[in-house]
């Protein structure tokens, strides 16, 4: 499942290679409550079809009536505001007259889209840089704490995944969280060195390992822009992962079982190098309490958490209600 972002970029390219003008348009300012955050794309095709966000659909109809006419369809990169007066506000549809800047990019073989999406197909974090008065592209090396940056004459951004998750075990569960981690822009490791699971693996885009847990952890030197999760419900492969990845500087270390195992689960990490400080780090059980039973409600669930931690968000304790209202029925 392709992120935002990729959808965007991949419309752009197959619209170019049909013969259409393209202007991708990317939001690089915000100020008060705008609806989409900095880096948000969209493109709009000559004929008004549109792809991706930057606002609530408002400023998105005017750059649709814009392009269609040609006004925006011009040589050069430029800068546009929406909802700096309140009026304006309202007529966007900018929340509590939020006000957002864009760069809009008329697409061509200088913007250099093709070779940005193959670099990011191969996992790498890429620094776009964009001359303002030019339009010509160029493409470098990223780090993962390179962020998005707007100047007069230079617009930089940069694209590929900046986060890691790894997956121990590659069951039912595994494949969702994969599936929509990719969408969340994320790396994605799967670690099962037993054959059975590895034989069936089908989620394109997954850089798949058999060595054993804790060798995978070691080797991809997690940072703080990782998080480890384990679903085999086997201890043997499961705490190996863990013993690695509690040590290390991840962002997010889970582990998939009961509250009574996970318990267990610290009384055993205990007994090995780790002290009271890193097993605490562990959040098991895994994700946030849902009420989730199936596998990609699973999988929400633990996204949901990793997400409120990537973003510095408190986690409040989630309440569950008494009972639960079926069609026809109380439970």
């Amino acid at each position: 499942m392709d992120s935002v972002d990729l959808q965007v970029m991949k419309s752009a390219s197959q619209w170019l290679a049909s013969g259409h003008r393209v202007v991708m348009a990317t939001v690089v300012k915000t100020w008060g409550s705008a609806p989409r955050p900095i880096g948000a794309l969209t493109a709009i095709r000559d004929d008004g079809m549109v792809v991706g966000s930057v606002s609530g659909g408002c400023v998105e109809d005017d750059l649709i009536l814009k392009v269609r006419s040609g006004e925006w369809l011009k040589d050069k990169p430029m800068s546009t505001q929406y909802g700096v007066s309140a009026e304006e506000a309202q007529r966007f549809g900018l929340p509590c007259g939020g006000t957002l800047e864009l760069v809009l990019e008329p697409l061509s073989a200088l913007s250099r889209i093709d070779e940005l999406l193959a670099q990011i197909s191969r996992h790498e974090l890429v620094k776009r840089l964009l001359d303002m008065d030019t339009g010509q592209v160029s493409l470098s090396k990223a780090h993962p704490n390179d962020q998005l940056s707007f100047e007069a004459n230079q617009f930089i951004h940069v694209f590929g995944p900046r986060w890691r998750l790894l997956i121990i075990g590659a069951g039912q569960l595994s494949k969702y969280l994969a599936q929509i981690g990719q969408a969340l822009d994320y790396s994605i490791i799967v670690c099962d060195p037993r054959e059975e699971y590895a034989d069936v693996w089908d989620v394109p885009g997954v850089d798949f390992r058999t060595q054993m847990p804790d060798d995978v952890a070691i080797d991809l030197r997690l940072d703080a822009h990782s998080a480890v999760v384990t679903l085999t419900h086997d201890p043997k492969l499961d705490d190996l992962a863990l013993m690695e990845a509690l040590k290390s500087p991840a962002f997010y270390v889970g582990a998939i079982g009961s509250r009574k195992n996970n318990e267990s689960r610290r009384q055993r990490l205990l007994q090995f190098d780790l002290s009271v400080e890193q097993v605490d780090r562990l959040h098991g059980p895994v994700g946030l309490k849902i009420g989730s039973k199936t596998p990609p409600e699973i999988a929400i669930s633990i996204l949901a958490e990793m997400t409120a931690i990537k973003n510095g968000t408190d986690i409040p304790l989630t309440i569950e209600k008494p009972k639960a209202t079926l069609p026809g029925c109380v439970v």
